[in-house]
């Protein structure tokens, strides 16, 4: 904690404000007296100012409070992406505040109770709906949402939203490349700033290349870079990452990820996730961080964002062919543009022709639906339900996690183009309630690895929402203004790489010969499950065995 000049003030801050520097030379200037170096400091010189509004001079990740003794206030505030976290509870007229639940619970006032409710959330939109959480009674700051507690009240009001227009800014792209350009070296010499060295993930793909790329070109530093190998090589992008660590002259790190060592660190991993997950895909994240920090690094640049400002995930191009589909519902022809989706998904691409177009048919005749982009992805979610019990049925209740999102979306939501909903949805959803917690902020901070990621920068991610669409995705080109802006940094081998979203072995990782690991033999016995009550132990039982043969 830190206070102001007079001890009226005191500050609790988690993460970084990138642009305090200017923040700090615009303070003194003002006649604040600074007696630290600290970003910390600036903020709470920056509330004595300008009180909630504040929030807007930030360029950075943050979760702060910020206690007013005079006015007897509180205030609380998270980041516009939610890359930090902050849960709050209530007990007793009293407010509990921490950046885990864990912290929530030691103060032996908020008791421990999964939420029904979160489950059928969390097993359809991979997420609950702030301020909803996995625990009953436990809720999450939302991002971009200040909250203020006073006289035993409490207020929440979002400070920030994405905006996408109804009409793009039809600049010329030769123009707007550069411009995006500018901007992500400037949001990456920002983020450089550290009093400890900063190191890079590099996946092999074109987002951690574009980042790491830029660090290279612009920071005279000695740079290492850290990746994730597969033993199984359909998930494995060694060959990638190696050939950027060599083409960028990287001290380059790999840790060897194998089915073993991802059922030996799941629990770890759900224990620091705080919420159940629907892939094993952070756990060699989880092994990453600890490789990052066993190499004496405690800041790492990523290149997660990219694919949701910049259209870069199959699901954007899933929802223009749908769209075109939805035209002519009975086309032979337009159907067979999905071939191109999913190229990484054998399983997939394997299905049936009939399986594959019950998938993507889902919802074809309403393409008005506010939800036309996601529909597929959840029913296909939601079809995991039938693990769930008569009981825990009977408690979720009628609104559904669609209805309960829904109630979230700006007005003019309806209004927006079908690529701008699926990118609203997208931010709203699995980034800030997966791509950030699980699979990022959690299982790095659990090795006390802070990530910094560069096109969440807020300026590009509002530079990037004004943008034609066809300059994100030109074709079926995902991220075209991205390739172009970038290709003087690039090798050819990654600009025309076929885009491979990171992914993990799931079932393949708990059997082996036939046999589950011991801890999940023993929390799917039918006598658990049916303790326990979330779940009905008879197609628990039909999955293991499967999994087994």
């Amino acid at each position: 904690p830190m206070a102001n000049e007079d001890g009226s003030m005191w500050i609790t801050f988690n993460g970084e404000i990138f642009n305090y520097l200017e923040l700090r030379q615009e303070l003194l200037q003002k006649g604040h007296r600074l007696a630290t170096h600290s970003d910390t400091e600036v903020i709470i010189h920056l509330y004595e100012d300008h009180g909630p509004d504040c929030l807007k001079y930030l360029n950075g990740q943050f979760a702060f409070a910020i206690w007013d003794k005079n006015k007897k206030e509180l205030f609380l505030a998270r980041d516009r992406m939610g890359i930090r976290p902050l849960f709050y509870a209530t007990e007793s007229n009293a407010l509990y505040f921490a950046s885990e639940a864990k912290a929530l619970f030691a103060s032996g006032k908020i008791s421990r109770e999964i939420d029904p409710v979160a489950l059928d959330q969390i097993f359809t939109l991979w997420c609950t709906v702030p301020p909803r959480t996995a625990f009953k009674g436990v809720c999450e700051l939302p991002p971009a949402t200040y909250l203020i507690a006073k006289g035993g009240h409490i207020f929440t009001e979002s400070y920030w939203d994405v905006q996408f227009p109804n009409k793009p800014d039809n600049r010329p792209f030769d123009e707007a490349k550069e411009e995006l350009k500018e901007l992500l070296i400037d949001a990456t010499k920002l983020q450089l700033r550290a009093d400890v060295p900063v190191g890079a993930y590099l996946s092999g793909g074109l987002d951690s290349s574009v980042t790491t790329a830029l660090i290279r070109h612009f920071s005279s530093a000695p740079l290492q870079t850290f990746s994730v190998s597969f033993e199984d090589q359909d998930y494995d992008e060694s060959p990638y990452q190696n050939e950027m660590a060599k083409t960028l002259g990287t001290h380059h790190n790999d840790i060897r990820c194998t089915y073993r060592d991802i059922s030996q660190n799941f629990p770890e991993v759900i224990w620091h996730t705080e919420k159940p997950i629907l892939r094993t895909a952070p756990t060699p994240l989880f092994m990453l961080s600890k490789l990052v920090r066993d190499s004496n690094f405690k800041v790492v640049l990523t290149g997660e964002g990219a694919d949701e400002v910049l259209g870069g995930y199959d699901i954007f191009k899933e929802t223009k062919i749908r769209q075109f589909w939805a035209r002519f519902p009975d086309s032979q022809c337009r159907p067979l543009l999905r071939k191109k989706l999913y190229p990484y998904l054998p399983a997939l691409q394997g299905q049936s022709k009939a399986y594959r177009e019950a998938f993507f048919h889902e919802g074809i005749s309403d393409p008005a639906d506010p939800f036309f982009s996601h529909k597929p992805r959840w029913i296909t979610t939601s079809k995991a339900k039938v693990f769930f019990s008569d009981e825990l049925n009977k408690r979720v209740g009628s609104v559904s996690p669609e209805e309960a999102f829904g109630k979230a979306l700006p007005a003019d939501f309806q209004n927006l183009a079908p690529l701008a909903k699926a990118q609203y949805i997208e931010t709203k959803t699995l980034l800030p309630g997966y791509i950030l917690s699980s699979q990022g902020d959690r299982v790095s901070m659990a090795h006390s690895i802070e990530g910094r990621f560069p096109f969440l920068d807020h300026r590009v991610a509002e530079y990037c929402a004004r943008l034609p669409y066809h300059y994100k995705i030109s074709g079926l080109n995902e991220k075209y203004i991205l390739k172009e802006c970038m290709r003087q940094f690039l090798p050819e081998k990654i600009l025309k790489r076929t885009k491979q979203p990171y992914l993990a072995p799931d079932g393949k990782s708990f059997f082996f010969d036939g046999k589950a690991v011991d801890y999940v033999e023993e929390l799917l016995s039918e006598g658990r499950v049916k303790a326990y009550g979330y779940f009905n132990p008879q197609p628990v039982r039909l999955l293991v065995n499967k999994f087994k043969k």
